[in-house]
């Protein structure tokens, strides 16, 4: 392989690495939805509830959750989580995810033996290409623009600021993308459909990474390295869909292609 497509093969192992871990999404198994009314919970100890101090687990006299290696028995209060907050509690082999998405709290149990990881067979992917690592220019915003989309959860929509959008070529043709805040500073994240969509890669979205720009606003765009979100391997997942704008007419074969 080329230098190219060796850092691409290390990368992707990496992060297929991430996914399948322990306690990554492919061990969910299931997505609850609180409410003020204590329910037990599948995969999880004790009764789950939620109101304005925010979540709270009421656990039996032979329960326990760990928290930083704590023991912790009885009541337990979160206390109210931020808009995409969420807090990961310990249950044997086991870890209980509590977050906070579209303005609802919920919970999602996460067991190591999980079929759907126990099973997973890989992603497959487009032979990297140097074809699909495109520059672009980022255009900021005068100001952030909170920008709501939807979400694979039926009713579900998602809030995220959007600090510009991104202008760039791909295959003669100009092209726009609105992009979000991304998990480092001054970088961005993409979410974007293609004409692939559907046919050779996930239907409802992928996401796509990308550093901070230059000085001058130069950015680079590597659609070898787009990759799906959650939903594509559970059905546990809220994931959100690109905005409008951000289903774009070419298509892009390069990155992550539909699960096995």
């Amino acid at each position: 392989m080329t230098t190219f497509e060796q850092q691409w093969a290390q990368w992707h192992a990496a992060h297929e690495e991430r996914r399948a871990g322990r306690h990554g999404f492919l061990a969910i198994t299931g997505l609850h939805w609180l409410t003020e009314t204590p329910q037990h919970l599948p995969g999880a100890p004790g009764e789950w509830s939620t109101g304005p101090d925010g979540v709270t687990v009421g656990l039996g006299a032979d329960e326990f959750i760990t928290i930083d290696e704590k023991r912790v028995t009885g009541e337990h209060r979160f206390g109210p989580l931020p808009e995409r907050g969420d807090v990961t509690v310990g249950y044997g082999d086991a870890v209980i995810e509590v977050a906070r998405r579209g303005g609802y709290d919920v919970v999602r149990p996460r067991h190591p033996e999980n079929p759907t990881r126990v099973k997973y067979l890989g992603t497959p992917a487009y032979t990297p290409s140097a074809d699909y690592v495109v520059r672009g220019r980022f255009e900021p915003f005068e100001t952030p623009r909170p920008t709501t989309v939807g979400s694979v959860a039926e009713g579900l929509e998602h809030v995220y600021e959007s600090p510009g959008r991104i202008h760039f070529e791909l295959d003669g043709k100009a092209l726009t993308l609105t992009v979000f805040n991304g998990g480092h500073t001054g970088s961005l994240f993409a979410l974007f459909t293609d004409a692939t969509s559907g046919i050779t890669t996930y239907a409802a979205n992928r996401s796509l990474a990308i550093d901070a720009p230059d000085a001058d606003g130069t950015v680079v765009l590597d659609f070898n390295r787009a990759v799906n979100l959650p939903c594509a391997y559970t059905e546990f997942a809220t994931c959100p869909l690109p905005p409008a704008e951000n289903r774009l007419p070419v298509s892009i074969e390069a990155g992550e292609q539909l699960p096995r």
